[in-house]
């Protein structure tokens, strides 16, 4: 089973789900997590299009920070069948304090998407906030925030400690969004000079708390669709026994309940 755990489709901003629907059929994946886009708090299309494929999309909604009721909000959500919410590191909410709307979302069976930066998930105060939200699901986005990067890769490092809370994973995205791209794009699908990000990552996490995200529709716009999981399926870091198998679709399915 191979699970896309980070995708974006909507009406307003990005492409229709038909859009990415073609690229799962075409590429062999089973099932996704839909991502709500920022700024964007009516998230009755992602409802409505996951109810019509039964099993096959999850939903993670975003509440509007300015809301009276951001709890209350919550809750409601979750009774229309939302997987997860869809938090920044320090987002501030008109009331209550932010860190109650993460405790409410592990009270709720929510998981935590988790958008930010590197040096945000590197930070004591991320890290204070997972200690104080042991019940709380939280999965880093987008490779903690790594982006393209150069050695030392210290604040990448620190950001990794957060391997340390039992309480979360790590999205791992196509190569595309950490490694530069060729200045000539030959027949064959290739990166050089790739970090070793990835395995940084494995090694603090375990493949068994790593995810693979697309980003797709943005993701069209470095590698394309196909190559964000070929560049994580046929990368070494995750060659050994059935590594890979974690890491597209094993840790997906238990994480965000998708039946294998």
């Amino acid at each position: 089973m191979i699970v896309d755990t980070h995708c974006h489709a909507g009406r307003n901003w990005f492409e229709p789900i038909e859009v990415l629907e073609f690229q799962m059929n075409r590429c062999g994946v089973d099932a996704a997590v839909l991502i709500q886009h920022g700024g964007t708090y009516h998230n009755d299309y992602l409802f409505a299009e996951a109810a019509k494929r039964p099993g096959k999309f999850k939903v993670v909604v975003l509440i509007d920070p300015d809301s009276a009721d951001p709890l209350g909000d919550l809750e409601k959500l979750a009774e229309q069948g939302a997987a997860g919410v869809r938090i920044y590191p320090g987002q501030q909410f008109r009331t209550p304090h932010a860190h109650d709307i993460w405790k409410k979302a592990g009270e709720l069976g929510l998981v935590v998407s988790s958008l930010g930066t590197v040096e945000q998930f590197a930070s004591p105060d991320f890290k204070e906030m997972l200690d104080e939200c042991p019940g709380t699901h939280v999965v880093l986005e987008h490779l903690a925030g790594a982006r393209i990067s150069e050695p030392p890769f210290t604040t990448f490092k620190s950001a990794l400690e957060c391997a340390g809370r039992s309480n979360t994973t790590i999205k791992v995205p196509g190569l595309g969004e950490i490694t530069r791209r060729p200045p000539r794009l030959l027949p064959g699908f290739r990166f050089d000079d790739v970090p070793p990000l990835f395995e940084m990552a494995r090694d603090a996490f375990g493949v068994d708390r790593m995810m693979w995200g697309s980003d797709f529709p943005p993701s069209a716009g470095r590698e394309g669709y196909e190559n964000t999981l070929e560049g994580v399926r046929s990368h070494p870091a995750f060659a050994r026994g059935d590594d890979v198998e974690w890491v597209l679709g094993k840790t997906a399915a238990r994480v965000w309940g998708f039946k294998q």
